[in-house]
C-alpha cells in the first residue's frame, strides 16, 4: 500500500526546486530517490506532474506517493548488546559508540536492529522491516541509552511523547574550550546544510525549532564537561548547537575541529539518561548509565573522572 505525504509550500520556500524542497523536508529520502519518484509520476504539484527542476510557488500543494517498500530480510546477528531494562512493552539499551542504529540501503548488517532481532523475540513492526521497534535514534559515534518499542502500543505511546517533547533525554559531553556560564540554553533552528547535504546547520531556511539546555559538570584547562538536556530532538542537535556557540564536542570530525588533539575516534557524547511515561502503567520511569570506559579514560588524562561530578 502506498504512503501519501502532503506538503503545503510556505512563502519563504518560493523559488526552490521541488527535489531540494522535498529533500529538506523529508530527510529520509535521498535526492536520487526523489528524482526517481518524480520520473515515475509519484510526485505531483497541485495535481499535475512536474520535473525535478520545477520552481515552487507559495501555497503549492505537493503530493508524494511513496511506493510500498520492497520486502527485505534483515538478518539477526549474535552481536552482544547491553540491555539496561526490559519488559513486555519496552526495552532500554545502552548502544556502544560505532554502532549504527538501524539498517539502510547499502548497510544491512552489524546494526543495533540486527542485534535486537537475535536477542529479542518480539519488536513493534510499525516502522517496517528496516526499523522494527525503533522510535528514535542516536548517531553512530554517540554512545548511550535508547528506548525500543516491543509492542505497537508502546511504539504509538513513545512516538506521541517524542512529538510532545515529554521524554527526558540527558547527554554527557566533553566540549572544546571553557564555558563561563554555569547553565545556558541554545535556542537556534536547525536545518540541512545547503552545500553539504549530509550535515545539519543553524539556519532560518527550511529549519525546525531546536532548543538545548546545558549545565557545567566540570571545567578543565582547555575543555568543559557538560550535561545537555534536549527540549527538542533534531538530527545532530547537540553537536550542531555546541559548535554554533564555539564549543564543539571533542572528537566530532563533522562539526568539530579538523585536527583533534585529545580524541579522534568519534564525538565524546553519551546519552546518559532517558525517562518516559511507561506505555502500559502510565508511570514515569527513568534510566541512567555511566559514560563508557574510553570517555572515562580521557577525563582521567585531563585530571578528573566521572566520580567528581
Amino acid at each position: 500500500m502506498e504512503e501519501k505525504i502532503e506538503l503545503i509550500v510556505e512563502e519563504s520556500d518560493e523559488g526552490m526546486r521541488i527535489d531540494q524542497y522535498i529533500s529538506d523536508n523529508i530527510s529520509q529520502l535521498s535526492r536520487t530517490y526523489i528524482k526517481k519518484l518524480i520520473d515515475d509520476s509519484k510526485i505531483t504539484v497541485n495535481g499535475k506532474e512536474v520535473k525535478a527542476s520545477y520552481k515552487l510557488q507559495g501555497k503549492d500543494e505537493v503530493l508524494i506517493n511513496l511506493p510500498e517498500p520492497e520486502s527485505l530480510e534483515i538478518e539477526p546477528q549474535n552481536i552482544p548488546i547491553d540491555i539496561v531494562y526490559e519488559d513486555n512493552h519496552v526495552l532500554v539499551v545502552n548502544k556502544p559508540q560505532g554502532m549504527v542504529v538501524h539498517p539502510a540501503p547499502g548497510n544491512y548488517k552489524d546494526t543495533l536492529v540486527n542485534a535486537l532481532l537475535y536477542h529479542i523475540d518480539k519488536l513493534s513492526d510499525i516502522n517496517g522491516v528496516l526499523r522494527p521497534g525503533i522510535v528514535h535514534r542516536i548517531d553512530k559515534d554517540t554512545s548511550g541509552l535508547l528506548v525500543v518499542a516491543k509492542s505497537d502500543l508502546a511504539h504509538k505511546s513513545l512516538s506521541v511523547q517524542l512529538k510532545e517533547h515529554t521524554i527526558t533525554r540527558k547527554y554527557t559531553a566533553l566540549v572544546e574550550g571553557i564555558i563561563q556560564e554555569e547553565t545556558g540554553i541554545v535556542d537556534a533552528p536547525i536545518g540541512r546544510h545547503v552545500k553539504d547535504r549530509k550535515k545539519m546547520t543553524v539556519t532560518d531556511r527550511n529549519a525546525k525549532d531546536a532548543k538545548t539546555h546545558f549545565k557545567i559538570l566540570k571545567r578543565f584547562s582547555k575543555y568543559t564537561l557538560i550535561e545537555c538536556k534536549l527540549e527538542t530532538g533534531r538530527t545532530h542537535q547537540i553537536r550542531v548547537h555546541m559548535s554554533y556557540i564555539g564549543h564543539p564536542v571533542v572528537g566530532d570530525l563533522t562539526y568539530g575541529l579538523k585536527r583533534q588533539k585529545l580524541y579522534s575516534k568519534g564525538q565524546l557524547l553519551h546519552a546518559s539518561t532517558i525517562g518516559f511515561t511507561h506505555p502500559e502503567t502510565g508511570e514515569y520511569v527513568e534510566f541512567s548509565c555511566p559514560i563508557p570506559e574510553y570517555f572515562e579514560k580521557v577525563l582521567q588524562e585531563l585530571g578528573g573522572n566521572s566520580s567528581t561530578f
